[in-house]
């Protein structure tokens, strides 16, 4: 008769071997990964400490799969030949100013064309925006190409759904796309409601158990319409009734804009280049680039990143303008969990006298990172960065704003998820007097924000610090 002590004895010893082969073996595959040191460090400290935590979470949020390429050269080349042709045609810039090589250095990295003349609204409500986007589509006569991390079953949700179904039925071609991930809770029925009317709906990479691996890491947090081909949305405001109704502690301050002229191209470009990557169809149409007429007098730049690429396309670029920054550079962000060049940039600036000022939410959407954000303020503020906490409710805007002269809003946030692992879209303004509008909009702002005073900062609990700096130490793989 079997001893069944023993045999219950050699069993564990086997699972004891496997759990250290696999803790010891994903931590060299992290090593030879050669990412940020950070980074890696963060995760050794993870699994080396809470190794069965550990392990879960680099299964599900870790594993990098940037060897993927998002589209051929080839094809690449389809897609921006009418673009490039419109780029090609259009008279010299006036490069008399510093952003010519900010411009240069986005056209290198992020293969992204500025384009003149083009005509600008900015909106920092969600009802204004609503307003705005419903009032377009329903001029739309050839296509309507949609794409949000959030699209969400709710109120506002509906009502665009209902009117892409009745531009639909009206014969109009319309395209949906939304990040699995940011949709999760929507049920099927909804975007299917849309199928059946002939829209045609993908979801960004789909995550499905036993699939569910590092995808859910690698997340669309773009917000981009393009409508005819001739006026476009980007900013941070998904569909979802609380980017309208806000919470019940205040109300939801966010950036969008609406975009006519050339700089479509730039919106056009990125969303062909999104549904080719999830449906495989390559719409290279010169119906989808339309001529155009001067619409206004920005001069406009639309910047995407990926984690896929070779470069960290919209983080560099930040960098360098806070780096050249000659008076100021403001920013709005929900998160601030900086890489390591962004928070030396800023800390270089205001070192040597630029009016650095930095505006987050007093209360945030997310403890955990808002908890991770605040370990980095000190930092800042020792180096002379004026940090505000907005109290009027939750700031969700993505704007930055240098010298009456750079501006840009889009989808990224100043953390390393953004930077690092989301696929991003910014409009980068060259224009003094969009510019002009952007600083007013941060000062008006200002005057319902709190400046952050460090000594009062550094008088705060000592338990509530060290929270802080614990999540700070995981602030890489949030």
């Amino acid at each position: 008769m079997p001893d069944f002590g023993i045999v219950s004895n050699f069993f564990l010893d086997i699972i004891d071997i496997i759990y250290v082969a696999l803790i010891i073996g994903t931590i060299v595959v992290i090593l030879l990964d050669n990412r940020n040191p950070v980074k890696t460090m963060a995760w050794l400290l993870v699994l080396i400490f809470l190794p069965i935590v550990g392990l879960i979470f680099y299964f599900f949020f870790g594993r990098n799969t940037r060897k993927e390429r998002l589209i051929s050269k080839r094809s690449l080349n389809r897609i921006m030949k009418r673009p490039m042709a419109e780029f090609l045609a259009q008279e010299s810039f006036d490069f008399s100013g510093e952003p010519h090589q900010l411009i240069r250095l986005f056209e290198k990295t992020s293969q992204s064309l500025p384009y003149a003349d083009n005509y600008l609204e900015i909106y920092t409500t969600g009802y204004t925006k609503l307003q705005s986007f419903i009032r377009e589509l329903y001029k739309a006569k050839d296509h309507i190409h949609v794409e949000y991390y959030i699209f969400n079953d709710d109120a506002v949700g509906r009502l665009v759904r209902d009117v892409l179904i009745d531009k639909a039925r009206e014969g109009v071609e319309v395209r949906v796309l939304h990040d699995d991930v940011g949709c999760w809770s929507v049920k099927k029925d909804f975007f299917e409601e849309m199928r059946g009317e002939g829209i045609e709906v993908r979801s960004f990479l789909k995550v499905r158990f036993p699939l569910f691996t590092s995808r859910v890491n690698y997340r669309n947090h773009r917000k981009i319409v393009v409508i005819d081909g001739k006026t476009g949305f980007v900013g941070g405001m998904n569909l979802a009734d609380r980017y309208i109704q806000g919470f019940t502690w205040g109300i939801w301050r966010d950036t969008h804009l609406l975009i006519k002229g050339k700089a479509v191209y730039g919106l056009q470009t990125a969303f062909l280049m999104d549904w080719y990557f999830v449906d495989r169809t390559l719409l290279t149409s010169s119906r989808y680039f339309p001529k155009q007429e001067s619409k206004g007098e920005s001069l406009i730049q639309v910047v995407t990143s990926d984690p896929i690429g070779e470069w960290k396309e919209i983080m560099q670029g930040l960098a360098y303008a806070i780096n050249n920054a000659k008076k100021y550079f403001y920013i709005q962000t929900p998160y601030f969990l900086p890489t390591e060049s962004i928070m030396a940039a800023l800390q270089t600036a205001a070192l040597s006298g630029v009016d650095v000022r930095v505006m987050l939410p007093v209360k945030s959407d997310s403890k955990f990172t808002n908890f991770g954000s605040r370990s980095y303020l000190k930092d800042v503020v020792k180096a002379g960065v004026k940090v505000y906490f907005y109290k009027k409710g939750f700031l969700h805007s993505k704007l930055m704003v240098s010298d009456d002269m750079i501006s840009t809003v889009g989808s990224t946030n100043m953390d390393f998820r953004s930077f690092e692992n989301n696929f991003e879209v910014n409009a980068f303004i060259y224009n003094a007097d969009v510019a002009r509008k952007m600083k007013n909009i941060f000062l008006q702002d200002q005057k319902d924000s709190e400046l952050l005073i460090l000594k009062t900062w550094e008088q705060r609990p000592l338990l509530e610090k060290a929270l802080e700096s614990v999540i700070r130490v995981l602030s890489p793989l949030l």
